[in-house]
């Protein structure tokens, strides 16, 4: 009999500058050598997700706690002159192409044999828009930046004549997505408490502000709260079952997304790493459970 060999997943879902968790959780993921078939990232777990892949440990904690307080990254200054509050393309390009003060590893992302995914949404109808590791190039990084994009403070960014805003507004937690191809068991990555319903207010005023321009968008704002919250409901009932491992921080320390403040970062980070222990463990019992089973 041919040998089943399961598939494991990991999704980091982003959250702004919550993302930080996100990197410590990953960090401490490649101290331990501990791999994934399957790599999902969501808005800034997207970015995450790639310095993960390369195996640059350590490469995206300064983009939260360094380089986000540079006027160039967010500011006023950038919405009044660009458009947009994020310039993304200082992020995923002036910073991290070749030459960048912080390159990606191109090379090493390409070579690693996970499979990668990254989640936008596509402008003009709303649906989740699923990136692979072939959309990356060397030095063009937009696919990330799609991924990150925010509605209303930011213009969308276009890839080949689409724009796309942030993959949380069609699939915020792709975990679904994750079973359907192929993953056996998933590692879901979180950057607010579990227990924390996320509200649509906010949501739904932004919408407001989208709506004449991008409908469709504006709908998946809406109901990103609902998809949320349902998502990590269900995630819920599958930890139960011993398919998901669910790693989320027990506060956000005062953060919301673009929360800047250094002591909050920090926190936040060693969060990740110390949580992460509970993932090292899951993936080493239900390795030794499947040994076991072969």
């Amino acid at each position: 009999m041919e040998e089943q060999i399961m598939k494991y997943g990991v999704i980091d879902v982003g959250g702004g500058l919550r993302g930080i968790y996100g990197a410590g959780v990953l960090d401490r993921c490649l101290e331990e050598d501990l791999r994934f078939d399957l790599c999902i990232g969501v808005s800034a777990g997207s970015a995450n997700m790639t310095s993960y892949l390369a195996g640059q440990h350590g490469r995206n904690k300064p983009f939260y706690d360094e380089y986000s307080f540079r006027r160039e990254y967010m500011s006023v200054h950038n919405l009044i002159r660009k458009h947009s509050y994020l310039d993304l393309g200082y992020v995923y390009g002036t910073l991290s192409n070749a030459g960048g003060e912080n390159p990606l590893d191109y090379a090493a992302l390409a070579r690693s044999p996970a499979e990668l995914c990254v989640v936008a949404a596509n402008a003009q109808n709303g649906e989740a828009q699923y990136f692979t590791k072939a959309d990356l190039h060397p030095d063009d990084y937009r696919v990330l930046m799609a991924s990150c994009c925010i509605p209303v403070i930011d213009q969308p960014c276009v890839i080949d004549g689409v724009p796309y805003f942030d993959g949380g507004l069609a699939d915020p937690v792709p975990l679904e997505w994750a079973f359907a191809h192929g993953c056996d068991r998933v590692a879901l990555i979180l950057t607010k408490p579990i227990g924390l319903v996320s509200s649509d207010a906010r949501d739904k005023h932004l919408a407001h502000l989208l709506q004449s321009h991008y409908p469709a968008a504006a709908e998946g704002l809406r109901r990103r709260a609902w998809r949320y919250n349902t998502a990590v409901q269900r995630a819920r009932e599958l930890e139960r079952q011993g398919l998901v491992c669910i790693i989320a921080p027990d506060s956000t320390e005062g953060m919301s997304t673009l929360t800047k403040n250094r002591a909050c970062l920090e926190k936040m980070y060693a969060k990740g790493k110390q949580d992460a222990e509970a993932l090292v463990r899951w993936m080493q019992n239900t390795k030794q459970d499947e040994s076991v089973g072969t």
